[in-house]
């Protein structure tokens, strides 16, 4: 059986409710367990993400109680992959915080993620989805995103 049968059949896939609140309260996981499923988010990002290392507690969870669609990916008892979304259910949304475990990349999990937001009818009614990269341009072209050439990026730092 190849690698990605094998481990995608030992996935479970979380839907949170807008904000989870299970997640932010009690650290709920697969199956409603309490699994410290904040302390595994901040552990996922320092692992495995430049650009969200070093987020405290307080921030995951103002950032989950401000976030409409929250996607969690688990391995057993492991947090192995994490999305979310913003909108305003009409006009805009933008997908941010795509993250899979080193260790089960490259098997299809981020695909998942993705596909799990943009399902959610908070976000597939919407004119456009956005999102930004650093360096995972040729993964979200492969699923179906386009380079945007006539907007720019601005950021007030």
């Amino acid at each position: 059986m190849p690698k990605s049968d094998y481990l995608m059949k030992d996935i479970s896939v979380i839907k949170h409710a807008s904000g989870a609140l299970g997640l932010r309260f009690f650290g709920l996981g697969p199956a409603f367990k309490p699994l410290k499923g904040l302390e595994k988010l901040q552990v996922l990002f320092n692992q495995n993400t430049l650009w969200a290392k070093d987020r405290t507690i307080d921030q995951i969870k103002k950032m989950l109680a401000n976030s409409n669609v929250i996607i969690t990916l688990w391995n057993k008892n492991n947090l192995v992959g994490f999305g979310r979304a913003t909108t305003d259910q009409v006009y805009r949304a933008v997908l941010w915080d795509i993250v899979v475990s080193k260790d089960v990349q490259r098997v299809g999990l981020g695909k998942v993620i993705v596909e799990e937001l943009l399902k959610d009818k908070k976000i597939n009614s919407v004119e456009k989805v956005y999102l930004m990269t650093t360096s995972s341009k040729d993964f979200y072209t492969q699923i179906g995103f386009k380079m945007n050439i006539n907007q720019s990026l601005m950021m007030l730092s």
